[in-house]
């Protein structure tokens, strides 16, 4: 028999707490907007946080791999500065030139470190790699800012507002281009969104961290993205001055509530003041004086004098933003415009969905809370509807408040069916039972969806060629090049052996053979841009050791020069971004010394419309001059001055409506005699003749 004694312990009991009750559930009727039917069944479904972001990441990971570059800005006044960090040369825009300095070296600055994340881990030293892996970084920061102004959305406004808001962002063409872009207009969209998230926190004299935030938040994205950006803030400003929000304060109290409130944004403003200061530093290094680019920007686009200013650039009809989130958004637009009317009207038909009760007095109504949350997006098109110069990318930064408003809209009309079949069955209990609300708000949502994906569709089948061309040119030609000079480690088998040996390869499941494509510096090549200049891919996608110039055509306006080279790091970089370039202005004129002849090209990117050709004394049909250029690449672009307003906007399959579109020939070509003499050449040198 044992002599061990065993001592249990156990927890005092609470005699007050029953540990075998249920645990109460969560209050689901706390958010601006109320559900009237079933209130007291469970909540509808909504995904939690991190299964938002799953939802949201396949679909920005995906637009990081094939969206277009939609705008020459995004490559010219981004992705180049950002080369020539990278890689110590890169085309230079009058922009980034110190003497008028109206892009930041610290925005670009931002995006060196992913750049060089694959070499440093991987040793990955391709740059088309380092390319995609900062778009997928773009990407991973969309889908987090989206889905914690989603989760607030869920928290303080409506479960089913914020599962059709998570949807509709989703599955949406005009996130599909923003979410990904290298643009200062995308970073005020992060900046916006995630800011949001807290201003969408009803405001109490508790909550000093989301004022902070979200004050910190919108001043970082108008000083490091966009300054105009700003005015997104308006609301939230009323809104933390003269709105109760959560608290309750009687009126003897509220010149004191008032104060408090003030200086509490006064603070958050002083602390919001610091942020320029590091980014006035980083631009001040660069360009090698005192800058500040944000200042540059409102001055150069408010202020401007007679003969500056961005209409230089092109105007648009007061209606052009309309038009263009219409293509964007589609259905989603209207709803999203009439989100604010149609809350006046449910105020009037379905009060309680804003509430059982009617606020005192002493509160905040529900209707002014939710109201404040929907005049950002008609603040920003009023604002910007009334600037002459407009381009598509000032309106990223509201694009995820559009699917919020539309939301809100799908959500009130909901209320509204519900309230027509009550008032006709004169029965809750077979409301409460029917799919038809289901089913009109999931129309919405998908038929959305799917005119989204038509338009993400014809984006990347009318408009992804000068892309294609240029990976095509790297993943063929370039090879080509070293195999027939011998400069391969492994050699190719011949040209019409190439893509059988390829497939085999796949085949047999074997990596692609990774190809060193250092050498072809030796070649000394050139490739040029003709009128075709504007679809210009950037150097990240055109392999190191390969020079592309322009060539003139009947495009008369200020063209992008090259920086000044540095090869000793990025600390040498200072010596471009501080050099005062030559030949440039901010007038839009022209400057020859950009150009170089078409003689001395190797390689000419042009565009040919065969059924409508266009020629002129700068613009010749290159592809017809076959004793100088050979055709090594053409794909198919669509011409829209030919092509129906339809069928040129959104893809679908069939005969009957690709037949309403006309393509042109997007082409590379090869000037075979100057080729074949730096080929003969190379060969000498190499001893490979």
């Amino acid at each position: 028999m044992s002599k061990i004694q065993t001592l249990r312990f156990r927890r005092p009991i609470d005699k007050d707490k029953n540990e075998f009750a249920p645990k109460p559930v969560a209050a689901r009727h706390t958010g601006i907007l109320q559900d009237q039917l079933r209130r007291a069944a469970r909540p509808p479904w909504v995904p939690r946080f991190s299964v938002a972001v799953r939802i949201l990441l396949i679909f920005r990971v995906t637009a990081a791999m094939y969206s277009n570059l939609q705008d020459c800005d995004e490559v010219f006044n981004y992705w180049e500065p950002l080369h020539y960090l990278y890689k110590g040369y890169a085309f230079q825009t009058w922009e980034t030139a110190p003497q008028y300095a109206i892009r930041s070296w610290a925005y670009t600055l931002l995006w060196l470190f992913p750049s060089k994340v694959l070499f440093w881990v991987l040793h990955e030293t391709g740059k088309r790699p380092a390319f995609f892996f900062v778009r997928f970084v773009l990407a991973t920061i969309s889908t987090l800012c989206e889905a914690k102004l989603y989760d607030a959305v869920r928290l303080k406004i409506n479960n089913r507002v914020a599962r059709y808001m998570l949807f509709m962002l989703a599955a949406n063409a005009g996130m599909w281009n923003a979410s990904t872009a290298l643009l200062p207009s995308s970073f005020s969209m992060y900046t916006t969104t995630l800011a949001l998230s807290y201003a969408f926190v009803p405001p109490s004299n508790q909550t000093s961290h989301r004022t902070l935030a979200a004050v910190v938040l919108f001043a970082l994205g108008a000083v490091l993205g966009w300054p105009f950006a700003l005015a997104l803030a308006i609301p939230f400003v009323f809104e933390e001055l003269f709105v109760f929000g959560a608290d309750r304060v009687p009126a003897k109290d509220r010149f004191g509530w008032q104060l408090n409130r003030a200086t509490r944004l006064l603070l958050c403003g002083a602390v919001a003041a610091l942020v320029p200061v590091p980014i006035m530093l980083i631009d001040t290094y660069y360009y090698g004086k005192v800058t500040a680019v944000f200042w540059n920007i409102v001055k150069y686009n408010v202020f401007p004098d007679a003969a500056r200013g961005p209409g230089l650039y092109g105007t648009e009809p007061w209606y052009f933003y309309l038009l263009n989130l219409g293509l964007n958004f589609n259905i989603l637009l209207p709803l999203a415009l009439l989100s604010l009317p149609a809350l006046a009207i449910t105020y009037r038909i379905d009060r309680r969905r804003l509430g059982n009760a009617v606020p005192s007095a002493e509160e905040s109504s529900p209707f002014r809370l939710l109201a404040l949350r929907l005049l950002p997006l008609y603040i920003w098109i009023g604002i910007l509807s009334a600037q002459p110069h407009k381009e598509e990318r000032f309106m990223y930064p509201v694009y995820p408040l559009v699917c919020f408003n539309a939301a809100v809209m799908t959500y009130l009309l909901r209320g509204w069916i519900e309230v027509s079949y009550i008032k006709f069955t004169k029965s809750p209990y077979k409301a409460s039972h029917s799919q038809i609300f289901r089913w009109t708000t999931m129309a919405i949502v998908v038929f959305s969806a799917f005119i989204s994906l038509s338009r993400i569709l014809a984006l990347w089948k009318y408009y992804h060629t000068p892309m294609t061309i240029a990976y095509q040119f790297e993943k063929n030609e370039v090879p080509r090049l070293l195999n027939v000079t011998g400069l391969l480690e492994h050699p190719l088998p011949p040209p019409e052996l190439l893509e059988e040996y390829r497939r085999k390869r796949t085949e047999d499941r074997e990596d692609e053979e990774r190809i060193d494509l250092t050498p072809i510096k030796d070649f000394g090549l050139r490739v040029c841009y003709g009128k075709q200049w504007y679809h210009f891919p950037g150097h990240y996608l055109i392999p190191d050791g390969i020079r592309v110039d322009w060539v003139k055509s009947e495009f008369d306006g200020m063209l992008p020069a090259h920086f000044r080279e540095t090869h000793d790091g990025i600390r040498s970089r200072v010596l471009g971004t501080s050099h005062i370039p030559v030949g440039m202005n901010d007038l839009n004129k022209e400057e020859p010394m950009h150009y170089v002849d078409v003689s001395s090209c190797d390689y000419l990117v042009d565009l040919d419309f065969p059924h409508d050709p266009i020629e002129s004394k700068h613009e010749p049909r290159y592809v017809l001059d076959d004793k100088t250029w050979e055709r090594l690449f053409c794909l198919p672009f669509l011409d829209a001055r030919h092509s129906s307003r339809l069928t040129r906007g959104f893809w679908l399959p069939g005969e009957t409506w690709q037949s309403q579109n006309k393509f042109g020939e997007y082409c590379i070509l090869r000037n075979t005699k100057s080729v074949e003499k730096k080929i003969e050449e190379v060969k000498i040198a190499h001893g490979t003749a």
